[in-house]
């Protein structure tokens, strides 16, 4: 086992640490919400329609979904410094790339290349934190680099805005450049190297039943929405991916060392915490896609408009956080998680309720209370997972946590323009009553599915989680 602080670790390179984890997570955290502003741009600049740049968004999160399980393994083998920047340099070059783009299938593809890194990007980064500082200073350190995820949803929707508007849709992934070049020369600097002596076989065929089965049917989805296939074809590779994921539950029953540790789901409140997260996050996932499409297409807000009028929600959610662990602690998860689930429900169905002439402070005020709870949400639901896991599966249960978040956002997004598709014709994707029309549609829809997912979490007990209820902020980890 690696030593719990590597000797190259200096007293001013565990001074810097936490910082170049914080500005690395910053990074991924920014690219995520910045791009959600420029939707409109990149559909214009590329010639397709704003529902059409689903699969830029979805590829992304579908890309993390498929290599996180990896990310530990990789670290393991290969050392924490040279795969935090291996990490590092994929981003920033998958980002130069995604800027020079000028078809959206390449763009896509960038996007995947992005995705790799960013995979690898947070995982490792938390490991190489929890192996450089004592338990007692850990809470401490994991709770200041959780802060970039939540500023930047804050400033990325308004810096999109301001890019799009002033500079260009490409100086969206441009100015992640920059700040990649620096993080590669501080990680070479500073970051400790630390890997095991040994590391199990990597799960290859378990990677390709698991990546190749949800990669298919994130493509089913995109595809049907579009209408490209017929409905044979999709019926044939809908059931091609149920089989590659029902033989990685196969193999990861009967192998000693799977991908994603299935057993872990045996455990009652990991059990709800991730299934019910997982369902939830389809509705959750998709409203970050459907709000420029409503502001921007619809409505006729300019890109900085768009990127105000989505403040409000990251506001809300950064103040819930000092009130989390006393709500907890006082009502308990089940009653959180069962109550709260159907109020971000109707929530989010509200927003099927604007149109032209809703007026502006209600919007805002929407977006402020969806915030409020969708960030009571979150906090419930990820410190859930580690109530009942034992601390030598705690990497376990945090890797399968991490992978189910990023397919619920990537299958989110692709559903909710989905459905959004279903109820605009062909021919109006441009028309801005047509889309209005198409996106309220959408919002009932997650709005019910996410109401629906509640019934999940009625299996928990009362007294479930009580342990952590004190503790709630600090395990947070900002997932969106």
């Amino acid at each position: 086992m690696p030593s719990p602080r590597a000797p190259a670790t200096t007293d001013r390179a565990m001074g810097l640490l936490p910082w170049l984890v914080a500005v690395a997570f910053f990074m991924q955290s920014l690219d995520t919400t910045i791009l959600n502003t420029a939707v409109p741009a990149i559909a214009g600049a590329m010639h397709v329609t704003p529902l059409n740049v689903k699969s830029v968004l979805a590829s992304y999160t579908l890309s993390l979904a498929v290599f996180i399980p990896i990310s530990g393994w990789m670290a393991d083998r290969f050392g924490t410094r040279r795969v935090f920047a291996a990490a590092i340099g994929l981003f920033t070059l998958g980002s130069v790339l995604c800027g020079l783009s000028t078809r959206i299938e390449v763009l896509v593809a960038c996007r995947v290349l992005q995705g790799m890194g960013g995979a690898m990007m947070m995982p490792v980064g938390r490991l190489t934190l929890a192996r450089t500082y004592d338990k007692a200073d850990l809470v401490r350190v994991m709770s200041f680099v959780a802060v970039p995820s939540l500023v930047g949803p804050m400033i990325g929707p308004i810096a999109g805005g301001l890019l799009v508007t002033y500079v260009d849709w490409r100086a969206v992934f441009y100015v992640n450049v920059p700040v990649g070049l620096l993080g590669l020369y501080f990680v070479g600097r500073y970051l400790p190297d630390y890997r095991e002596d040994k590391t199990h076989p990597l799960d290859v065929a378990g990677l390709v039943l698991f990546g190749g089965g949800i990669a298919l049917l994130s493509y089913v989805l995109e595809v049907f929405g579009d209408h490209s296939l017929d409905t044979a074809s999709v019926a044939m590779l809908a059931a091609f991916s149920a089989v590659l994921l029902a033989g990685y539950g196969l193999r990861a029953a009967r192998t000693a060392f799977p991908l994603l540790n299935l057993g872990l789901f045996r455990r009652r409140t990991f059990r709800a915490a991730v299934s019910g997260g997982f369902f939830t996050r389809l509705g959750l996932g998709g409203i970050p896609f459907l709000f420029p499409l409503l502001y921007q297409v619809g409505l006729g807000f300019t890109p900085i408009q768009s990127g105000l009028l989505v403040l409000p929600q990251a506001i809300a959610s950064m103040g819930m956080k000092t009130l989390m662990p006393s709500i907890l602690a006082r009502l308990g998860y089940r009653t959180v998680l069962v109550g709260n689930t159907i109020v971000v429900g109707l929530m989010i169905m509200s927003f099927a309720t604007v149109g032209i002439d809703t007026p502006l402070w209600r919007i805002v005020l929407q977006a402020f209370i969806l915030g409020f709870f969708t960030s009571m949400q979150y906090t419930s639901m990820n410190t859930l997972v580690y109530a009942d896991v034992e601390g030598r599966d705690t990497s376990a249960a945090s890797t399968i946590a991490a992978t189910g978040q990023q397919l619920a956002i990537s299958f989110g997004v692709a559903g909710a323009a989905l459905v959004a598709s279903l109820f605009v014709p062909a021919d109006r994707h441009g028309d801005a009553s047509a889309i209005v029309h198409g996106v309220q549609q959408a919002f009932l829809v997650l709005g019910l599915m996410t109401v629906a997912s509640s019934v999940v979490f009625l299996e928990l007990r009362p007294e479930d989680g009580a342990g952590l209820s004190q503790h709630a902020s600090p395990h947070d980890r900002g997932e969106h």
